[in-house]
C-alpha cells in the first residue's frame, strides 16, 4: 500500500503533485492557437487553484487539450496600491459542459486595470 493511500480524504486516484486550494477569483479565459474567426473567449470563475493547475467555471463547454489563457484578478496588490492579475497558459485536461481545469505551463503577474 502506497504512502498516499494512507493520508485520510485522499482518494488512490488523485495524482496531483501540489494541493490545490479554494481559491475563488474572476477569471476571463482565451483559447489560443486555433483559427482567429474561431477564438474563444470567455468568463467565469476559478473554483480552486495550485501552482501547477487551475478548475475554473465556463459559459460554454471548452475543447479538451486545448491551449488557453487564462487571467486571473489577484486579490493582493503592488505596493497595496496597484491591482494585479494572474496571467496563466496551459492545456486543458478536462472540459465539461461549465467548467475545465487548466494544467499550468507557464505564468506572470501583470499590473491590471479596473476591469479584468
Amino acid at each position: 500500500m502506497s504512502d498516499r493511500s494512507k493520508r485520510p480524504g485522499v482518494p488512490i486516484t488523485d495524482r496531483r503533485v501540489s494541493h490545490r486550494l479554494p481559491i475563488e477569483r474572476e477569471v476571463r479565459y482565451t483559447v489560443i492557437g486555433s483559427k482567429k474567426n474561431a477564438r474563444r473567449t470567455g468568463s467565469g470563475r476559478t473554483l480552486n487553484m495550485s501552482s501547477r493547475g487551475v478548475l475554473f467555471t465556463t459559459e460554454s463547454s471548452l475543447p479538451e487539450a486545448a491551449c488557453v489563457e487564462l487571467a486571473v484578478s489577484w486579490p493582493a496588490e503592488l505596493d497595496d496600491a496597484i491591482p494585479l492579475k494572474l496571467v496563466a497558459t496551459g492545456i486543458l485536461v478536462r472540459a465539461e459542459e461549465k467548467q475545465a481545469a487548466l494544467s499550468i505551463q507557464k505564468y506572470e503577474f501583470r499590473t491590471r486595470g479596473l476591469s479584468l
